[in-house]
């Protein structure tokens, strides 16, 4: 059974056939103009989109969709920078902290070694897992 054409649904926009539009085009256009309601055209048989009756108000013209492209590729191009710019900031801090850390570690292992008793198996276990970071 075919769903009337004035038949709201404010939370998406009716979807009618291309043969059901042409019948009723002067309806959806009254209907878009006084209640702002959106029709999707599909093909007969199909439900894909091909077209949509929206309010004028709605209706954007190429210049306008490009220059909204085209700034939006701005503004984006300025957010990648800005966070590239930040991830090789953090990228150097974290170099330093970790060349710090190394340091510290590589003046507490001395300290160790002079202490130590030779053959140390808790020693030797500890180095084993700190290996990665004493490699440097």
């Amino acid at each position: 059974m075919a769903v009337s054409a004035l038949t709201p649904h404010p939370d998406q926009p009716r979807s009618l056939p291309l043969r059901e539009v042409r019948t009723r085009l002067t309806q959806l256009v009254a209907l878009a103009e006084l209640t702002g309601a959106v029709t999707v055209v599909t093909r007969d048989g199909d439900p894909r989109p091909v077209a949509a009756i929206v309010p004028a108000g709605a209706a954007r013209t190429l210049a306008q969709t490009t220059a909204d492209a085209d700034r939006l590729a701005a503004v984006t191009a300025g957010w990648a920078r800005r966070l590239e710019e930040q991830r090789q900031q953090s990228s150097r801090r974290h170099a330093a902290e970790l060349r710090a850390v190394r340091a510290a570690l590589a003046q507490a292992w001395a300290e160790l070694d002079r202490r130590a008793e030779p053959g140390d198996r808790a020693l030797a276990r500890l180095r084993a897992a700190h290996a990665d970071l004493l490699a440097d």
